[in-house]
């Protein structure tokens, strides 16, 4: 899942992709190294200026109708909490509507069983673009799992189709130390029986772990891949990042270690 940003003010690309050919741009780069999915977002999730519906949909709709038209057999995925943008975007070719805020807007969850839409399901614990604050958890993993799955269950019940519908194994209000033992126990989640999502591209828990400069994104990589291989390793299926090729060629390294998928060549040498 590759994320392309409509905004002004993303933490990673700081508007690289604001623009709206930027964005094709962007799209057109991400399906050429190996995208299924590509991400499109118009509000970052952090505290910042206030982005009205109307405004999150002029930013992601020409987008999502550019990419549906170019790329028809790649999927896309919305990023949005407001039933008002996830309908638009569905009217426009969005197959996932992928709500980071948990069905904050519990409308949303009509708008993709209308429209025979996926869901990403997230454990927030805030309201959308809050100030941060960490949950108390007693086991952040358990919470993680009893959330996620409450509300997939939720989704199935109002008529969201099953298959469609995928749990976040990361979400927000965690600090680092959450996030290493979320990555360490994705097996747990997968258990759980839904299709799993990890977000680990270039977050904070990488930095802090590694204790890598916050100025220099491209340290964060050779981290955030290692996440990204474990928890493939563990079974998750779908990773968000802002950088495809060298994700791709992770999860498909991962997937020839598991069996999953034959090396392209097979050459022994005899001695």
């Amino acid at each position: 899942m590759a994320i392309v940003n409509r905004t002004p003010d993303s933490f990673y690309d700081r508007g690289l992709t604001f623009e709206e050919d930027a964005a094709k741009a962007a799209v057109k780069r991400a399906v050429s190294e190996g995208a299924d999915v590509i991400d499109i977002g118009g509000v970052t999730a952090s505290p910042g200026a206030e982005v009205d519906s109307d405004e999150e949909i002029r930013r992601v709709l020409p987008t999502v109708e550019w990419t549906h038209q170019n790329y028809p057999d790649v999927l896309i995925s919305v990023d949005t909490w407001r039933h008002e943008v996830a309908d638009a975007v569905c009217r426009a070719g969005a197959d996932i509507i992928n709500d980071a805020w948990g069905a904050a807007d519990p409308q949303i969850l009509d708008v993709a069983a209308n429209h025979g839409a996926g869901y990403l399901c997230t454990d927030a614990n805030r309201d959308p673009r809050a100030e941060p604050v960490r949950s108390d958890y007693d086991d952040v993993v358990s919470t993680v799992v009893e959330e996620t799955t409450r509300l997939a269950e939720r989704a199935e019940s109002k008529g969201v189709p099953r298959e469609g519908i995928l749990i976040d194994g990361t979400g927000y209000g965690k600090n680092t130390v959450d996030h290493l033992d979320l990555v360490a126990r994705v097996e747990e989640i997968v258990s759980a029986g839904w299709p799993v999502l990890m977000a680990l591209s270039n977050k904070t828990f990488v930095r802090e772990s590694l204790d890598l400069d916050a100025a220099d994104k491209d340290e964060l990589l050779t981290g955030t891949l290692a996440a990204t291989a474990v928890a493939a390793h563990a079974g998750a299926i779908m990773f968000r990042s802002q950088q495809v090729l060298p994700t791709r060629r992770t999860l498909e390294m991962v997937a020839c270690i598991r069996g999953m998928r034959p090396p392209v060549r097979e050459q022994q040498w005899i001695s």
